[in-house]
């Protein structure tokens, strides 16, 4: 299968809020960016890459969480960040049922990961 199709897969047999959220959320970050690459990578976990890696995500029993390779690095106005908030390089937006998705927040975060990767690449 495709990773397109693992996340179909994933999402489908997770009904409920969790598959939900997931669903919206990648809605989104592939809505920020036609470059956007779906992966399945880390034993069974989506990916989004452009410029390189940027999010990781993960179903959980009592959360979807969304992993920024990068976070600690990116601007958070909307303050989405909820996760990993004491290292310096993760950070990750973390929903519980009954979280609504920030769309406008989560794209300006998919934004600023794809520019940071991208500057990161051109440094190479």
């Amino acid at each position: 299968m495709s990773a397109s199709e693992n996340i179909d897969e994933l999402i489908a047999k997770s009904p409920g809020w969790r598959g939900d959220t997931l669903a919206e959320c990648r809605r989104v970050i592939l809505s920020v960016d036609d470059e956007i690459v779906e992966e399945w990578k880390y034993m069974g976990a989506p990916v989004w890459s452009r410029h390189g890696t940027f999010i990781v995500g993960n179903i959980f029993k009592e959360k979807v969480k969304l992993g920024f390779l990068w976070g600690a690095s990116l601007a958070d106005p909307d303050g989405l960040f909820n996760g990993e908030l004491g290292g310096n390089q993760r950070r990750s937006v973390e929903f519980a049922e009954g979280d609504v998705v920030n769309a406008e927040g989560l794209a300006a975060l998919v934004r600023a990961a794809i520019a940071h990767n991208a500057g990161k690449a051109k440094k190479k």
